[in-house]
């Protein structure tokens, strides 16, 4: 009787060894499903994280201007002037273009004061409130 027990279990390990087919196309399915529900939220929270990085940098780099105004009595000739008088570390980079080159500078209309007055992204394109990027 010993003999037949020891034959039976060693069967049934050898039987029950992996996983079926079935199992495996279950967990798939439900691991296909998952990232369905994921990966749009994932980029759609990365886009609106984008969107509130520009938004911040155009706070910044609006707030050194108006500081620089402020002291100097005069609009920076171009935002370079920002960091060279210590407003700013660096340009900050436009997280839609990728590139800190992309600014577009706002001159100002003022004929006694000359220069940088705001500034806009250089982005093309629209952001998730339908606002254009270069509005902003």
């Amino acid at each position: 009787m010993a003999r037949h027990t020891a034959t039976g279990s060693a069967a049934a390990q050898m039987h029950r060894r992996g996983f079926t087919l079935i199992e495996l196309l279950v967990v798939m399915a439900i691991i296909a499903t998952l990232l369905m529900i994921a990966v749009p939220r994932y980029f759609h929270s990365l886009e609106r994280s984008q969107e509130a990085v520009l938004h911040q940098d155009l706070a910044v780099l609006r707030e050194a201007i108006d500081k620089y105004y402020a002291d100097l009595g005069h609009y920076p000739e171009a935002l370079p002037d920002l960091v060279e008088h210590r407003y700013l570390r660096s340009i900050p980079v436009d997280p839609q273009t990728k590139s800190s080159e992309s600014w577009v500078a706002v001159m100002s209309e003022d004929e006694d004061a000359p220069g940088v007055r705001d500034v806009h992204s250089g982005a093309s394109g629209d952001a998730s409130d339908g606002t254009q990027f270069a509005a902003w």
